[in-house]
């Protein structure tokens, strides 16, 4: 399953996002990762949490997250929740990419029966009739 928190700058998606955060890592049974950009999240998530930061790693495209997210889930089949801050800011501004990247995430999280959510800095009312279904 799919999640997304949508908004524009300011309108509280980080806050969301570090309460399903935490949430999900006091109720999970199996690992909960987040994937941020910039090292900003630390002293806001309980220490259950594998917090990576995605320029440590140089992801800059969804080609690069999807890979990352793949070699996660290879190397620990337990993780049950990813959470994924910024996708703008990890993997570019083109919008089309970054729907793919997300119908890529669903199946993703259905074929391995995981929980994703993902922060986009964008305006619900505008986005596509495809991503509506994940908000």
């Amino acid at each position: 399953m799919i999640h997304l928190i949508m908004g524009l700058k300011g309108s509280g998606k980080t806050k969301k996002l570090i309460d399903a955060i935490n949430a999900a890592a006091n109720e999970a049974h199996g690992d909960v990762v987040c994937i941020e950009y910039g090292r900003k999240l630390t002293y806001d998530v309980t220490y259950k949490v594998r917090l990576v930061d995605s320029k440590e790693y140089g992801i800059s495209s969804p080609e690069m997250l999807k890979g990352f997210l793949s070699g996660l889930h290879a190397g620990n089949f337990d993780i049950t929740n990813v959470f994924i801050d910024n996708l703008y800011k990890t993997i570019g501004t083109d919008k089309a990419a970054a729907e793919d990247f997300i119908v890529w995430c669903a199946k993703f999280a259905a074929d391995n029966n995981m929980e994703i959510t993902i922060t986009v800095s964008e305006d619900p009312a505008e986005v596509s009739e495809t991503l509506k279904q994940y908000l």
